[in-house]
């Protein structure tokens, strides 16, 4: 066996040292009663265990084993994972300010540098997500502004469908431009047209992120960020990061050309005329400089289009993995409205049509592992302690797939919204823009999204696979990502008559 060369030792010599030092730094009592969990290997941790592709498997199984609180580590970092509704809603919720805080991910620190809203941290964080909240009101989320507009896009998103004329087609890219133009309605003040070639790059880059930041590659480089150079994933994000920060910049660049404060067209105008009003007061601590504005745009413009886009795709296969509901829902929407436009005010009067828009959400399940928490102080949960600057995972799949809150989890089932009357009934259980401080700051325009989307195009279109495909042939098995679209699929959209 020949020897290792001097630096080969030193460098798996530092990485014994570090791990050491992790693991001496989170388990610093013994006499702590600090959550169970299946035993690390050195430097690995629990990485055999995982299933890198859908890890959300994993935990969930684990959690049967050592109970809805429980530690598991990646590499050298320590986390505790929380399954089920009780446990999650006790942290996010309950001992919402203990659990409000991010960790510092790798890949996230790499681009975003702590700036934006998703993966900010501390008094920087509060400011932006204030802010983002406040703009995107006043610039028509939940209000009849921006209904009026995901209706216009409705029609745009209709017309495009037809020109298929019922031939198969792929709709990755047409519903990710369509739900994107509502969020870029607002950032920017304008649309683009499917087809535009700067507007099909950026969602190209976005779903490129999307995927690969789920992926086994940048996994492994989040474990072992000094290993990065065995690692292409996260570069392939970084370089993608760069080229929609270039965009941005010069998005904002011409914005500041035609800036007037009194006539703000945009989030981006609102936002740079905050960061003039810091300039004239000189803040010392100043929070709307350049790069936050490139995070939080950044931050909206991907989760507003990815986490939209991916569930209409999700409950268009599912209408033809079961046309029955899929009838059903026509036929609601046929008695109930007729030929005219769905709006907002319709939902109330389509309960089963509401009731499978959220079902498609549970059972699509598109962000298994939500976004990571982190504890802002020690803490008890479920009888044990977790320290300060503990890597939270709260598993929305065993939120969402809890069999104590629905009836069959497991199984795309309307039912779970509706009483033995056919009305429709909310869900404590239902989560999927998590819950506490750090829900989804964008859930009223995505719900209202959803909502139109889904009935203007069920009252328009039958859906039905390709030709040669029955409905059994469909795959409902998730893809691998940050978020877990369909495998991709095609569609045939048939005119009602």
């Amino acid at each position: 066996m020949a020897w290792m060369d001097p630096l080969s030792v030193l460098f798996l010599f530092s990485l014994a040292i570090a791990f050491l030092w992790k693991m001496s730094n989170f388990w610093n009592s013994s006499s702590q009663n600090l959550p169970p969990g299946p035993k690390p290997l050195p430097l690995i941790g629990n990485l055999h265990q995982l299933d890198l592709k859908r890890p959300y498997r994993t935990m969930l199984k684990l959690s049967k084993q050592y109970g809805p609180v429980f530690s598991l580590q990646t590499g050298f970092q320590k986390m505790v994972v929380l399954t089920g509704y009780e446990t999650v809603k006790e942290a996010l919720v309950n001992q919402a300010d203990a659990f409000a805080e991010r960790p510092m991910v790798p890949i996230f620190q790499d681009y975003e540098k702590g700036y934006g809203i998703v993966f900010n941290h501390g008094e920087n964080w509060k400011v932006m997500r204030r802010f983002a909240l406040t703009t995107l009101r006043d610039y028509g989320m939940g209000k009849r502004t921006i209904e009026d507009r995901i209706v216009e896009e409705c029609r745009f998103l209709i017309q495009n469908f037809e020109t298929f004329e019922g031939k198969p087609f792929e709709n990755t890219a047409i519903m990710n431009a369509a739900v994107a133009n509502i969020i870029v309605s607002i950032l920017l003040g304008k649309r683009y047209e499917y087809e535009d070639p700067t507007f099909q790059k950026l969602l190209n880059l976005i779903d490129e992120n999307t995927r690969l930041g789920g992926s086994p590659s940048v996994t492994l480089y989040n474990m072992f960020p000094a290993l990065g150079f065995l690692f292409r994933g996260h570069r392939t994000i970084h370089k993608n990061w760069m080229e929609l920060d270039k965009f941005i910049q010069d998005t904002f660049i011409e914005h500041l050309k035609e800036l007037d404060v009194n006539d703000q067209r945009s989030f981006i105008d609102a936002f740079l005329t905050r960061q003039q009003e810091e300039k004239k007061q000189n803040k010392i601590n100043a929070f709307f400089h350049n790069e936050n504005l490139t995070a939080v745009v950044n931050d909206l413009f991907s989760a507003g289009t990815e986490t939209t886009s991916t569930t209409l795709r999700w409950a268009l296969l599912l209408m033809m993995k079961y046309p029955e509901i899929q009838k059903r829902v026509q036929e609601e929407i046929t008695k109930v409205i007729g030929s005219a436009e769905p709006r907002i005010e319709h939902r109330a009067k389509l309960p089963y049509t509401d009731a499978v828009v959220h079902e498609v959400q549970r059972f699509a399940n598109i962000l298994p592992t939500n976004v990571p928490h982190a504890t802002t102080a020690d803490v008890t949960l479920g009888g044990y302690f977790i320290p300060k600057g503990t890597h939270i995972i709260p598993l929305l799949y065993s939120v969402l797939y809890d069999e104590s809150q629905w009836e069959k989890p497991y199984k795309f089932y309307p039912g779970h919204f509706l009483d033995s009357e056919g009305n429709f009934v909310k869900r404590d259980a239902f989560m999927p823009f998590s819950a506490g401080r750090r829900m989804c700051a964008g859930e009223t325009l995505a719900r209202m999204e959803l909502f139109l989307f889904f009935a203007s195009l069920l009252q328009r279109f039958t859906f039905q696979p390709a030709p040669g495909m029955s409905k059994e042939d469909l795959d409902l098995t998730p893809a691998v990502g940050f978020s877990t679209p369909p495998i991709p699929y095609h569609i045939c959209a048939l005119p009602r008559a």
